[in-house]
């Protein structure tokens, strides 16, 4: 014998599915659109510039900078016309080692006695999707200076504050930094978190 399952009134589904609405998780939500975050932004502290080097076998160099500054704008109208500028410093550089971070400091590697900074002023942006973009400008380190592109995706927005997921890969030895290849990747692979507060 089926039992079968007595109705809800109308009063109780209507409480449950704007209960569901106001607590789902925030991946059920539609997503932030990039025309919705326009104005311009500084890039906060709380951001995380995240980078890895394979090494051959597995395991490699993982860090982080701890200082890094820029500005960026998004362009409602225009997403092609927004602009992004970021710089980091490499004597900020974290691994949890000492003897590692002094090496990347060294002039085998970022030479940051001798280039404070490296920089990076986009040339151009394309929305890909209604959250992400590709850009792509140029990038300064070590005095050489080449186009490199990184994926965007816009996480968290809101009237004051945004937050985005950077990633990118770059070859080390065109600037001069390929130290340690073939055993270490010349690539470095960058994850970043960047957020940043309304102008």
């Amino acid at each position: 014998m089926i039992k079968q399952q007595s109705k809800a009134p109308p009063a109780a589904l209507a409480l449950c599915v704007m209960l569901a609405t106001t607590f789902a998780p925030s991946g059920t939500a539609s997503a932030p659109q990039l025309s919705d975050a326009a104005g311009s932004y500084g890039i906060t502290g709380a951001s995380r510039v995240h980078f890895s080097v394979a090494q051959a076998g597995g395991g490699g160099i993982v860090g982080d900078f701890g200082k890094f500054s820029g500005n960026f704008r998004i362009d409602g109208n225009n997403i092609a016309r927004s602009s992004v500028e970021f710089t980091l410093y490499p004597e900020s550089v974290e691994t949890g080692e000492s003897r590692v971070e002094d090496f990347l400091k060294s002039s085998a590697v970022f030479d940051s006695a001798t280039y404070r900074t490296v920089t990076f002023r986009s040339t151009s942006i394309k929305q890909t999707g209604p959250d992400t973009a590709a850009v792509e400008g140029t990038l300064t380190a070590r005095g050489k200076a080449r186009k490199e592109r990184f994926s965007v995706k816009l996480t968290d927005w809101n009237s004051r504050s945004i937050s985005f997921l950077i990633r990118g890969s770059i070859f080390r030895s065109p600037y001069g930094m390929d130290v340690g290849t073939p055993i270490y990747s010349n690539v470095v692979e960058f994850d970043m978190n960047i957020k940043g507060q309304k102008h």
